[in-house]
């Protein structure tokens, strides 16, 4: 076996994406398995064919059936698991259709799988925020007026050296209070947008 490669990128657009692990094959880099970013392992140059679908399962079972399917129709699974959604299949019979999918409305089907995902975490982190806001773990105006994390008296009235001084001494404090409460709005903020742009996706995919 080759030199393995490490690569780091984040796609929600699995075509985007199919396109450039296919690329990569050309350049002689196949891919090897997909956690923490794309390894891949070096091979000679080949005109490959990669897709993706987008499945999680509650049984072992249940993958091992889905990925026996694929095989069935030359494709071998080469990345993913029962519980990591995005699933990576080679092509490995030339006479096997060049898609794993018969139809668009079913291709477009792991954009909305992927959409309920995403809108799944961003619903189950707000009840969370409600509760550290309202237990005052969070003070709400901080969000809108970034000063209340700045708890130094007087900080604001102090001027010149004082005041820069006191500012750089307070600032990694204040950074460290609102850490918690800016990952968690974070985390729901890109939720809702990636199911946004994956709920696109699929209303385009299936028109």
């Amino acid at each position: 076996m080759g030199d393995n490669v490490r690569k780091l990128r984040c796609y929600i657009n699995y075509d985007k994406e199919e396109q450039w692990l296919n690329d990569m094959a050309q350049k002689g880099y196949e891919l090897e398995d997909v956690c923490i970013g794309y390894k891949f392992h070096s091979v000679d140059c080949e005109n490959t064919i990669i897709k993706i679908d987008y499945r999680t399962f509650l049984k072992k079972s249940d993958f091992i059936d889905y990925c026996t399917l694929f095989e069935d129709s030359g494709w071998t699974h080469i990345a993913g698991s029962k519980n990591s959604g995005t699933q990576y299949f080679k092509k490995i019979d030339g006479n096997s259709d060049d898609d794993i999918f018969s139809d668009k409305v079913s291709k477009s089907g792991k954009y909305k799988r992927l959409s309920d995902m995403w809108l799944g975490i961003g619903v189950a982190y707000l009840p969370l925020y409600s509760v550290l806001i309202s237990t005052g773990a969070i003070d709400a105006n901080s969000i809108f007026h970034p000063k209340l994390l700045y708890l130094t008296p007087g900080l604001w009235e102090k001027t010149g050296a004082d005041f820069l001084g006191a500012f750089l001494f307070e600032t990694p404090f204040a950074l460290m209070r609102g850490f918690s409460w800016s990952i968690i709005l974070l985390v729901i903020i890109l939720a809702f947008c990636f199911a946004l742009k994956a709920n696109k996706l699929y209303k385009k995919g299936i028109k």
